[in-house]
C-alpha cells in the first residue's frame, strides 16, 4: 500500500477512530530512547536555532502562540 492509499484510507475512518490513529502515530514518534528521532530532532532544533540567529524568522512569545491555539479550539 502506498502512502497516497493509506491516507486515503485513514481519512475515510470515522472521527472516533481517525483521532485514535492519529493519537497512536504521534506516539509511536516519542519514543524516549529512539536514537533516530534524537538525531532528527537535534538536526531541526540547530537549523531552527541558525535561522533566528542569522534573522530568517520571527520568534513569536509563547503566550501568542498559546492565545492563537486557544482560539483555533474554539
Amino acid at each position: 500500500m502506498t502512502f497516497s492509499q493509506l491516507e486515503s484510507t485513514a481519512l475515510t475512518l470515522p472521527l472516533e477512530q481517525r483521532a485514535a490513529l492519529a493519537q497512536r502515530l504521534l506516539l509511536s514518534l516519542e519514543e524516549p530512547n529512539d536514537a533516530e528521532f534524537d538525531r532528527l530532532w537535534g538536526e531541526e532544533s540547530t537549523r531552527r536555532a541558525e535561522e533566528c540567529d542569522a534573522g530568517l524568522v520571527q520568534a513569536i512569545p509563547g503566550e501568542a502562540v498559546a492565545v492563537k491555539a486557544r482560539a483555533l479550539l474554539r
